[in-house]
């Protein structure tokens, strides 16, 4: 059981709200939202040795809908890391789900490797600004794709081009890439296709009915690969994690923070786009 001193807030949030994720999962309400915490350890099971009452820890909840928006949350044990040190929990709330859901989609789908050339639409974004990071943790070339408004962000992100989606159509670039990842799932694979070298894949956050057809045929007909990324709690992963913030390779950008009470306005934000980073609920105040 932790005392959840922050919640990252994530379009998935959102998305099973409003029931646009029904039929992937579906809900019952009243319900409590909210997948990504961080706080402080008051009871452990028996059986758990890693962490002890006290401990401060971030973590993806492993609850079907989460249950994050609240002033405590429980976990498995196997999901829960230490908070990267010199992080706030509003800081760390932003990190879990978006991060995870970014290396799982380059290093597990993409199988990532130095050298490659990697595009990230939606780089401005949750997903998208550890997209970049990672991106460039792993030696890739790294190509991102943004509004006019947040070109300076990204490139100071890591990013080794940027490419103004509203200035630009990226789908039409010359280069072609070993993974297209699109983070704000506002492409297709078939739009995409053509940027994709040979045996590139091209990974999106948000399953659609073409995308899922697209995903089975690639996997029988086709040497380019479309994926859709089902991000997994993991606590190994957010140690991983942990150790670049803590060396300063990887940082969670927040757009802004909210009392727990104003969660609805933070949807209503969340939902009118073009969130830089993330937005977090503070639920309790703290000086760090």
């Amino acid at each position: 059981m932790i005392q959840v001193y922050a919640a990252g807030i994530n379009p998935i949030d959102r998305r099973i709200r409003s029931g646009s994720l029904r039929c992937f999962l579906p809900a019952q309400f009243p319900l409590i939202l909210g997948f990504d915490v961080s706080g402080v350890v008051t009871e452990v099971g028996g059986a758990v040795s890693h962490v002890k009452p006290g401990d401060e820890v971030y973590c993806m909840l492993d609850q079907r809908h989460g249950s994050g928006y609240a002033e405590f949350a429980v976990a498995s044990a196997d999901v829960v890391a230490p908070k990267p040190a010199g992080l706030s929990h509003c800081e760390a709330a932003a990190v879990p789900l978006a991060a995870c859901t970014a290396l799982q989609s380059l290093r597990d789908l993409g199988g990532i490797t130095e050298g490659q050339r990697v595009l990230i639409n939606g780089a401005s974004g949750g997903v998208g600004t550890f997209a970049v990071q990672l991106g460039k943790v792993f030696g890739a070339e790294v190509t991102g794709v943004c509004s006019t408004g947040n070109v300076d962000l990204v490139k100071e992100l890591g990013a080794d081009q940027v490419v103004d989606y509203k200035t630009q159509d990226f789908t039409r670039d010359q280069r072609k890439y070993d993974i297209v990842f699109d983070a704000v799932a506002k492409s297709s694979f078939v739009a995409c296709r053509r940027i994709l070298k040979t045996k590139g894949r091209y990974i999106r956050t948000v399953p659609s009915p073409s995308h899922i057809l697209f995903r089975v045929l690639t996997k029988v007909w086709g040497r380019k690969c479309c994926q859709t990324i089902w991000v997994k709690p993991s606590g190994n992963d957010l140690r991983f994690l942990k150790d670049l913030i803590e060396d300063g390779k990887v940082r969670p950008i927040i757009d802004q923070m909210f009392p727990l009470k104003d969660a609805c306005k933070a949807h209503e934000l969340s939902q009118a786009g073009h969130v830089k980073g993330k937005l977090v609920l503070q639920v309790i105040e703290t000086n760090g």
